[in-house]
């Protein structure tokens, strides 16, 4: 075949596909289309993202979510959008944006390059740090050195165990690691002494002691094995859509309304620190 044959039929090629092509629509087609918005939440993710007592979805990374939702609508120039709750576990919060059952992740998920293979991630909505809850009662465990030889329960599958065990490996302890398929069942665990630790996210274990009966129980680890920047799932390859939510969120960080959202589902913790506010600031990107 010719230069000149070959190059005809490159584009009888590309004529044939560009029906198809055109027939994708990506996110922002499907909610003008359906005038609905689909946000994927977690019951149990206490203060970030779970089932009010008013039985509606609540926390930091949700009300983030209804603000991307209202700034969409603004966006579309839609009269009106209805924010459809779609409750999801820990185990198919991926899956649920991958497959698009839902529009956006509204939870705790971390930002990892293995995960960011199947789906797209928005602007870091938020910095924590792997540490480890204890029982209070004669617990000697104050630093993650402590745990040497002793058994820590974490969720199976999230960066959490994976950070866990590299730590563990690193620092060369022996430490047996027991995966549970919630964060129920690892609390239950450790109430029941079957483990010496449960192991997650630092802000989510502070919000399992605050909300579990018999508050004082329960202890903290002093210091942080690991670094977690959670950010809010999206479809991978909607460059689009990816734009449309991060316009959302980079003007909450320039214009300082996060400071009202973090203080009213994580105000009770502290400030924010150091590092977090230099993520909001870096991140209030500019028009």
């Amino acid at each position: 075949m010719n230069t000149r044959a070959m190059f005809l039929a490159g584009c009888m090629l590309l004529t044939s596909a560009a029906p198809v092509l055109a027939a994708e629509k990506g996110a922002l087609d499907r909610i003008r289309e359906r005038g609905a918005i689909n946000l994927g939440y977690m019951q149990d993710a206490v203060p970030f993202s779970f089932l009010g007592a008013d039985k509606q979805a609540q926390g930091y990374s949700v009300e983030l979510c209804r603000e991307v939702a209202r700034g969409i609508r603004e966006q579309l120039k839609l009269d009106k959008l209805e924010a459809r709750w779609v409750p999801i576990t820990i185990d198919e919060r991926i899956e649920s944006v991958k497959s698009g059952k839902v529009d956006i992740e509204c939870s705790t998920t971390t930002w990892t390059l293995s995960r960011n293979a199947a789906v797209d991630f928005s602007l870091i909505t938020f910095v924590d740090g792997g540490s480890i809850l204890a029982k209070a009662a004669g617990n000697p465990m104050s630093r993650f050195q402590d745990f040497d030889g002793r058994k820590v329960a974490v969720i199976a599958g999230t960066t959490t165990e994976k950070v866990l065990r590299a730590s563990l490996a690193q620092r060369k302890m022996k430490s047996e690691v027991i995966t549970v398929p919630t964060r129920g069942a690892g609390l239950k665990l450790l109430e029941d002494a079957r483990v010496d630790g449960f192991a997650a996210d630092r802000t989510t274990l502070i919000g399992i002691a605050a909300t579990t009966p018999g508050k004082g129980s329960f202890v903290l680890l002093d210091e942080d094995f690991s670094v977690e920047p959670y950010a809010l799932a999206l479809p991978r390859g909607d460059p689009e859509f990816r734009l449309a939510v991060n316009r959302v969120l980079a003007r909450l960080y320039r214009d300082g309304d996060i400071v009202r959202i973090y203080n009213r589902w994580l105000g009770s913790l502290g400030p924010p620190s150091v590092l977090l506010s230099a993520t909001y600031y870096i991140q209030g990107l500019s028009e």
